[in-house]
């Protein structure tokens, strides 16, 4: 900027300047906050001149748009920093934009633009995108969202904080309004000016506008209207006066063209849907192994692949080494001579951070001093007999990287001491990103000194009590500071021992891997040697030249010539360390001029920082420069830079032969540098490639598309006296052909040894023999793999495509991390994302690898900005790569864990992101478009016959699947209630003949009793209820009761009144006082479903139920009479009821089923009284027993259990409502142990209570004398397959206090029959007491064959088993058989099938206002298709198997164990095959630890994944790639969208079963308040 120097500034103000330009190319500052910054500073030096236009101190005014025609100083200010130039390339963003461009006019559907809970939205304050034509006035901010659409304030400018920017009034306008033509292709986005027609073709091209497809959708914008951006809060909005349904909120809204849906959330998913029903690229062909594992598809390569065709090359031998007579026979022979010959010499120059001179280190300082550090380390570290180390130790070099001329005295005083020096980097805190690597490769060398620095020492974390901690992962070290003052003077006869060089190692170089380990590559001194001659000849150094060094001196390029080749030619090195650069990119140019360097050693980030920074600097001039040597000539991007730096230093006396990239490995040195020729007319080698060909492995230079090229430059040839050849990346080394890219491979004597410590490793980098094409070997000696993928070109020149390690195979093609990075940068970066701070990297899910992309983003860049972005990196990448992104994460700013020298770490950024810790505030998955190689789905085959599958069953020997309980007819016992046809009776006959015979007890929370019944006391108040109904009431027989009560005695009070009165009870759970608006519907909907002609309740539920929160809820004037019965009348009723005919109806049973379905049964009296009976022979029930029962008591076996075991058996039941749990968790189980209880009966939800409440206080609990070795069985009551992990961590848990292993066991019933299966297992020393039962079984089946309705048994622990407990002992009296739900045929024994039972105990129907007939008869009355077609049965819903186990029981019969798997209707079918949501839930619960809860449903063939988070919502957007992946490998489904919502979310029903339909509705109604919802493209 020319006005710069033009005005007198203080010199502090120009540093502070050079630093803002500086913050603004890294990045750090956007353009605006750089132009308020720079204004600020040279405002008081600024001469106002009126005609300026703009005054740039006005903050708030926006500027008008830069036409291209006003090249404003701003405008090619912004361009030329706008992204890292380590990546630059003009042709390539040409390349990004017209690839882009394509992509639209293909018409690309808007990707659903994911929902955010407003507190994850990072408040940002750079404000919205103005439209075009606006002036931007004041700041109004109108994001608040509640206010719905005709909230926009003033003119309409929609400058939110959160850029909800109104698109329709928007689009409209320009289409109407703006005079830009809408087709203008995007290109003009990167003028950085704000061009209307880009930003309306990126909007067009997201949003259909054009007619583009016949069959599209309406214009979708919901993407982008105000209030989708994020989901809110409505803070105590009005907008609702609607009745509040359960989940908050869910206010209407209108698509784009006017139709009002029921909320975003199912207009995105619709938007999702119809992206994904695009047509995908072509499939590739498919091929299967067919051996039942589940068949991933193997791809086949592309028959129109491009081949290479090329001859088979030829090894590329370098110039002869010419060794010049006066070289030195070893390193330190060179510094001993250049130290006595000529001591004065400059060696080192060192620069302070405000670039003056610090230090000059000369040649006979260096050389006194590295013998003081070489004596000192030998004879002052351990004592005379036990020195602490010996010549070829290991010795770590730690300085920092503003101390070249330490490092260099410890380096060269470790090589006269023959020790091995291992330079690392400055550990700044215990846990620094790849530290402990480190650490390990110290270890692993046997490194137990570590010579540092006087600051450095100083500087290292200490702990109270001064002492260095030792880090994580290192050895113990004893540190030593190199400075002279501390160390003591050599004896004048002590004298260094100077060898020849020979193939003792010299140093040990640490090199990073892909995957983060950390090894060190050994290098011989004689290789040492001959290297430092081979750069001497290639770079033609001679005495006494100058050269500035930018590079870190501690290895590499930077080592080799700025330490070691230097001082073979005693050469003035001056070394700029980072901090300056940071401070003053100039630095290194000034440096040149300053002291006439002859040659510099750079990065291509350095020519572009200095390339931002120059800004007409008058004095430079280059013309002293014989070569620049660019260190990352390796990275096929740096191209751009050289480029650029040439066109804008040509003028200052730079000449074009000057610029040398140079290939360089840690394994193989120095590979290849372009030599500095003296002839300008010999232009250097370029190649433009086709990416495509890339891909494939070999080389076309580019004709048809010339979209996605790479141009790359020649890196010279091969080094002096080295052989190169080219091998295929992986398999044999074989010689790749002329056209094809593979890995270098150099054989000299100047290349690394080993990897230290690692002979395997070793052999495949450093002794390789490639093979010609008959298979012979090409030479003798091995050859070293560079780990640089590229080509021989003609005339010998080396071109490098990329590195090994950033290599990612795809689908069998292979793409280069770096070229990715280049393509996702050159989308208009600079708004949205930190240059430079991007990493790509390959995860492997599901056998192949998948692209990760993760960059920082801008704080002040908007949501819907970086979406923006990110859906077009997306874009560009398929265009121009052809490859699909998996995920794209964006992360706040600064918190990519960082290399010392500032670049990202990458594997710990892999690592961050695989365990779910990289906290991204932004992720687009989109494993729709990647993953291709999923099973194909299934095809159902043709049903079978019954003739065949009768054949088919008899010749593998498989018997029908089929069996019962005992058979309640033989068995004699001493059973007097058997003589009652009537629970009513049963309960007369024990008030007549046991009156005070305690029935129940009720327990409150403080474990006290609470009340208690007795037979008489029972009779008589049922005799008052029944007498209160018939008064009251007015009913007649046979009419309907609800009975409304807690969980307790007035409930079974008035169950027997009902009994006695005539009437039918129907138990309802009553409403819950904090929630009554969504509880109080449902028990409305009992009651009129159930055709109640009366309530009965507690005077406190009366109250509620006419409560103003009711009448809110419910219409309360419908309700029919409700009984108090609180107050009952005194006198005895004249007559009790006597039914006649036990078929008759005896009570209703409702329950709301998981699928949301409320489901009423009809229990005769004959079913009611068979099914005592089955429990209590399988239970062992006497009047003489106690019985815990913690169980809701409103329907199932929980009710029967609760209400009508005790009268029918006679056992005392000990009462525990599960509420009381809440308060008290330990509640049950010490009642079980006061009260010396054998046999309790509780649910999953009171299970899950104590594990989670009591985990921690089970020592406090045997304290208190809590006991539970009395406890024979402990059934868990339910109507699902058993959850073996919580009854297991539950046995686990309280096998402390007694518990015995084998006394948890779980009943199975369902909807048709209350109970089908409930095992009290008999123990051993019990055994006595009763027949004894076998133990529950546990088997593991495979989970991909249940998937196709087979069962397929496998061993514990092997991949995709599913663990199946048994569900409990089949009931006396209950018979089942496994059919097939579709065909109704039976099953051979172990197939998954459909549970069908036939039994006394079945209920006799569903009891449903509009009877849908056909339904229930099939039910209820099915018979199976073939076999036994004349028996009667009852469908279960309910799919498992039977297996016939090893075990007996107690008659000697061999024991069926029955399997459930899971509910039919819950099952969901996704491409083809049956899943079960609880399996997928597991899955997905175990890959976070912060996921405490899952939930999986299906909408339009999408699998919705809802997951619960506890942690801070900054980990929500971690768990989408966890919860992507872990679905795919281990259940081969796609996520369509992952929604996390907070603890609780996720609705549960009384019996712990998840309501996965009400979850659904809640989710499509935009009801769950989700922190975050993804949608996976």
């Amino acid at each position: 900027m020319a006005d710069r120097d033009t005005l007198p500034l203080p010199l502090e103000v120009r540093a502070r300047l050079a630093e803002l330009e500086l913050e603004l190319s890294e990045g750090d500052i956007t353009q605006k906050g750089y132009e308020k910054k720079r204004s600020k500073l040279i405002g008081a030096f600024l001469p106002q001149a009126p005609g300026k236009g703009m005054d740039p101190s006005v903050p708030h005014e926006r500027r008008t748009p830069v036409t291209p025609g006003s090249s404003s100083r701003y405008h090619r200010r912004r361009s030329s920093g706008s992204r890292d130039e380590r990546y630059r390339s003009d042709v390539h963003t040409e390349a990004v934009q017209a690839a882009l461009a394509k992509q639209k006019e293909r018409g690309k559907m808007a990707v659903p633009m994911p929902s955010k809970r407003r507190s994850l939205v990072v408040q940002s304050s750079m404000d919205a995108y103005t439209p075009p034509g606006e002036e931007h006035i004041g700041h109004q901010d109108t994001s608040s969202g509640s206010e719905g659409e005709g909230s926009m304030q003033g003119e309409g400018t929609p400058t939110s904080s959160q850029g909800s920017i109104n698109m329709e009034n928007w689009i409209s306008r320009a289409i109407h309004g703006s005079t830009t033509s809408s087709t203008t292709s995007s290109s003009s986005t990167q003028s950085g000016g704000s061009g209307a027609a880009s930003r309306l073709a990126d909007v067009m091209g997201q949003t259909h506008l054009g007619k583009s497809e016949k069959n599209s959708a309406p214009p979708d914008v919901t993407s982008y209207t105000t209030d989708s951006i994020q989901v809110e809060r409505p803070q105590g909005s009005t907008t609702a006066s609607r009745a509040t349904p359960k989940y908050g909120n869910a206010e209407l809204m209108e698509t784009g063209d006017g139709v009002p849906v029921g909320g975003r959330v199912s207009a995105k998913i619709q938007q999702l849907v119809n992206t994904l029903k695009r047509p995908k690229r072509p499939p590739l062909r498919e091929f299967f192994v067919d051996d039942f594992e589940e068949l991933l598809e193997v791809q086949q390569p592309d028959p129109n692949q491009p081949k290479a065709e090329g001859a088979q090359m030829l090894a590329m031998r370098g110039e002869q080494l010419g060794v010049v007579t006066n070289w030195p026979p070893s390193l330190e022979a060179a510094l001993q001579r250049w130290g006595t010959i000529s001591p004065k010499a400059p060696c080192l120059t060192t620069m302070d951070t405000n670039g003056k001179p610090l230090y000059i280190l000369t040649y006979g300082k260096l050389w006194l001093r590295s013998m003081k550090v070489a004596y000192n380390i030998l004879h002052k570290l351990g004592s005379k007999q036990e020195p602490m180390v010996r010549p070829g130790d290991r010795v770590a070099l730690v300085f920092p990287n503003n101390d070249p001329a330490a490092f260099m005295v410890a380096f060269y005083g470790c090589l006269l001491a023959e020790l091995v020096p291992v330079p690392i980097e400055v550990p700044l805190t215990r846990k620094d990103a790849g530290s402990q690597q480190i650490g390990f490769l110290l270890g692993s060398c046997g490194v137990t000194v570590a010579l540092t620095s006087d600051a450095c020492h100083k500087g290292l974390p200490k702990s109270p009590t001064g002492e260095i901690p030792q880090f994580k992962g290192w050895p113990k070290l004893l540190w030593f500071v190199t400075e002279s003052k501390h160390l003591s003077k050599p004896p004048r006869d002590w004298f260094p021992l100077i060898k020849d060089a020979n193939n003792d190692t010299a140093y040990i170089e640490y090199k990073t891997c892909k995957d983060g380990s950390v090894l060190g590559v050994t290098v011989m001194r004689i290789a040492l040697l001959t290297h430092c001659q081979a750069i001497t000849q290639s770079c033609g150094y001679t005495e006494a030249e100058t050269i500035v060094n930018v590079l870190d001196f501690k290895k590499d390029v930077g080592l080799w010539h700025g330490i070691l080749t230097s001082v073979m030619n005693m050469m003035h090195v001056i070394s700029i360390p980072y901090s300056l650069m940071k401070v003053n990119p100039l630095s290194w140019i000034q440096k040149v001029c300053q002291y006439k360097a002859k040659v510099a050693c750079v990065k291509s980030r350095d020519m572009h920082w200095a390339l931002v920074a120059h800004k007409d600097q008058r004095d430079i001039n280059l013309s002293s420069l014989r070569m620049l040597v660019v260190a990352d000539g390796s990275n096929p991007w740096s191209i751009s830079s050289c480029d650029a730096f040439l066109n804008v230093f040509q003028s200052k006396g730079l000449k074009p032969e000057v610029i040398c990239p140079c290939a360089s490995s840690p394994e193989a040195l120095t590979v290849a540098i372009r030599r500095p020729t003296d002839d300008s007319n010999q232009p250097p080698g370029r190649g433009v490639l086709s990416m495509q060909g890339l891909s494939h492995g070999v080389i076309r230079v580019d004709s048809e598309e010339k979209l996605s090229v790479l141009t790359l430059q020649d890196v010279g040839t091969a080094m002096p006296g080295a052989l190169m050849c080219v091998v295929k990346p992986d398999g044999v080394p074989q010689l790749c052909k002329t056209d094809e890219i593979g890995e270098l491979c150099v054989c000299s004597i100047a290349t690394g040894t080993s990897y230290y410590g690692l002979s395997g490793m070793t052999k495949n980098t450093f002794e390789v023999f490639p093979m010609n094409s008959v298979g012979a070997p090409i030479s003798e000696y091995p050859f070293t793999r560079t780990g640089l993928l590229g080509f021989v070109g003609p005339g010998g020149l080396c071109f490098i495509a990329g590195k090994m390690d950033g290599l990612m195979v795809v689908g069998g093609r292979r793409h280069n991390a770096d070229d990715i990075v280049a393509t996702a940068l050159a989308v208009e970066p600079m708004k949205f994302v930190y240059r430079g701070r991007i990493a790509v990297f390959s995860i492997t899910v599901l056998h192949d690898e998948r692209i990760v992309v993760v960059a920082e983003q801008r704080p002040d860049s908007t949501e819907e900005d970086s979406f923006q972005w990110m859906s077009r990196v997306l874009q560009a990448i398929d265009g121009i790569h052809q490859v699909g992104v998996y995920c794209l994460a964006l992360v706040p700013s600064n918190t990519l864990p960082k290399t010392p020298l500032g670049g990202i770490h990458l594997s710990e950024t892999k690592q961050l992101f695989l365990e779910g810790s990289l906290h991204p505030c932004n992720v687009l998955m989109c494993p729709h478009t990647c993953v291709t190689n999923l099973p194909k789905p299934r095809q159902k085959q043709p049903e079978i016959g019954p003739a065949s599958v009768m054949v088919g069953n008899l010749v593998s020997g498989k018997r029908i699947a089929q069996a019962s309980g005992r058979d309640l007819g033989q068995m004699e016992d001493n059973d007097q209630a058997r003589k009652f046809l009537f629970l009513s009776e049963v309960l007369q006959w024990r008030a007549q003949t046991t009156p005070d015979h305690v029935l129940y007890t009720l327990l409150n929370s403080r474990g006290t009793i609470a009340s208690s019944l007795s037979c008489v006391q029972l009779h008589k108040r049922a005799e008052k209820i029944a007498t209160m109904l018939a008064e009251r009431g007015h009913l007649q027989d046979g009419e309907h009761v609800a009975l409304v009560y807690p969980p307790g005695i007035d409930l079974i009070a008035a169950f027997y009144g009902c009994l006695y009165a005539g009437c039918v009870p129907i138990t309802v759970r009553p409403p819950h006082p904090q929630n009554i608006a969504t509880t109080l519907p449902t028990v409305k909907m009992i009651v009129e479903v159930s055709r109640s002609a009366c309530m009965m309740t507690t005077a406190v539920i009366c109250k509620l139920l006419r409560s103003k929160e009711a009448s809110a809820a419910v219409d309360v004037r419908t309700w029919p009479p409700v009984l108090d019965t609180d107050d009952l009348p005194k006198k005895k009723p004249p007559l009790l009821y006597k039914p006649s005919n036990p078929d008759t109806l005896a009570y209703l049973d409702f329950s709301v089923s998981t699928t949301g379905m409320l489901a009423g049964v009809k229990m005769s009296h004959t079913a009611t009284s068979a099914f005592c009976r089955s429990i209590k022979l399988q239970c062992e029930l006497y009047p003489s027993r106690e019985v815990a029962i913690c169980l809701d008591p409103y329907c199932g076996l929980g009710f029967v259990i609760w209400c009508l075991c005790s009268v029918y058996s006679g056992h005392q039941s000990i009462l525990i409502p599960p509420s009381e749990l809440e308060v008290n968790p330990a509640l049950w189980l010490l009642a079980v142990s006061q009260y010396k209880v054998r046999d309790t009966f509780c649910s999953y939800s009171v299970m899950e209570l104590c594990t989670k409440g009591l985990g921690l206080q089970t020592d406090s609990l045997k304290s208190r004398g809590l006991d539970l070795s009395r406890v024979r069985t402990c059934v868990v009551v339910a109507e699902e397959r058993p959850r073996i992990a919580l009854t297991q961590s539950f046995s686990k848990l309280f096998k402390d206090l007694g518990l015995h292993p084998r006394a948890v066991s779980t009943s199975f019933g369902c909807r048709v029959n209350l109970a089908i299966c409930l095992q009290p297992h008999r123990l051993g020393k019990l055994a006595d007491q009763g027949t004894s039962g076998p133990d529950p079984t546990t088997v593991y089946v495979d989970m991909r064959a249940l998937r196709h309705d087979r069962v397929r048994l496998v061993e514990r622990g092997s991949p995709h088993s599913l663990p199946l407990m048994e569900s409990g002992k089949i009931l006396p009296g209950v018979r089942i058989i496994i059919a097939n739900p579709e065909t109704k045929g039976p099953l051979g024994d172990s197939h998954l099938g459909e549970i069908w039972v036939c039994s006394g105990h079945n209920a006799s129907g569903y009891f449903t206002v509009y009877g849908d007939e056909a339904l229930q008869s099939d039910h209820f009355n099915s018979r199976l298709s073939f076999g036994d077609t004349q028996t009667i049965w009852t469908r279960t819903g309910y799919l498992g198997f039977l297996r016939r186990t090893e075990l007996t029981d107690a008659s000697g019969e061999r024991h069926d164990a029955l399997y459930v798997v899971g509910a039919l209707d819950e099952a969901m079918e996704l491409r083809g095959m049956r899943y079960h949501p609880i399996d997928i839930e597991t899955s997905v619960i175990r890959t976070h630890k912060s996921i405490t809860e899952c939930a999986v449903f299906t909408w339009t063939n999408l699998l919705v994944v809802v997951v619960e988070l506890d942690g801070s919502e900054q980990e929500a957007l971690d768990l989408v790639p966890l919860v992507t992946n872990v679905v795919l490998e281990e259940h081969y489904l796609i996520v369509g969208v992952v929604v996390v919502v907070d603890i609780g979310v996720i609705p549960i029903n009384s019996r712990g079963e998840k309501q996965r339909m009400h979850l659904r509705d809640g989710f499509l109604a935009d009801q769950l308040d989700p922190i975050y919802v993804a949608y996976n493209m």
